[in-house]
């Protein structure tokens, strides 16, 4: 659907459970469309993103957590941080329900991003090597442009030490790919 229509609706406290059962929801669905239930990514017990990490998100400096809505139901969310001193910005979680897949939702809801941004020059955002739909999405659809692929050989020099598997920081265990759009 190219005229997909959402809207982008700041999180209730009330909504942070879901929020976070629903985002774990949305990155297992992709873990194990890739990798069955063999895959050995999980952050904590059957999830592929711990909901420590999800909370830590949404409660870092600078934060802005939105529910996607279409047709008047919760679809996805998103979580953003905004940096206006230097108009550097980053795509923190994002992520739409998989029962909505390839209905234009993910792209709608990116413009919707754009536009609360306007004043945005460079926006950043990582996924994991395996969510090959992500990073379809990120390049061919929204316009970013892979920068690093963080592994063994390079690894993430911003990753916190002591990061949910247990691993140090620049260990090199990530294998992720950064993606830049530049805007201005």
């Amino acid at each position: 659907m190219k005229n997909t229509k959402v809207k982008l609706v700041p999180m209730e406290k009330n909504d942070r459970k879901q929020f976070v059962l629903d985002n774990q929801r949305a990155f297992k669905y992709g873990a194990i469309e890739e990798f069955g239930r063999r895959d050995e990514h999980f952050e904590e017990e059957g999830e592929i993103i711990s909901r420590k990490t999800i909370e830590d998100s949404m409660d870092a400096d600078y934060a802005e957590i939105y529910r996607i809505v279409a047709d008047g139901k919760i679809v996805g969310g998103v979580i953003i941080s905004i940096n206006l001193n230097t108009n550097y910005n980053e795509l923190v979680l994002f992520f739409v329900n998989p029962e909505v897949h390839s209905h234009g939702i993910g792209y709608a809801a990116w413009r919707e991003i754009e536009k609360l941004h306007p004043e945005t020059e460079v926006w950043e955002t990582c996924t994991p090597y395996f969510e090959t739909r992500n990073i379809h999405f990120y390049i061919n659809k929204c316009g970013f442009h892979a920068v690093e692929f963080f592994n063994i050989h390079h690894p993430n020099s911003h990753m916190p030490d002591g990061d949910p598997d247990g691993n140090q920081e620049g260990d090199g265990d990530d294998m992720m790919f950064r993606f830049e759009k530049v805007m201005k």
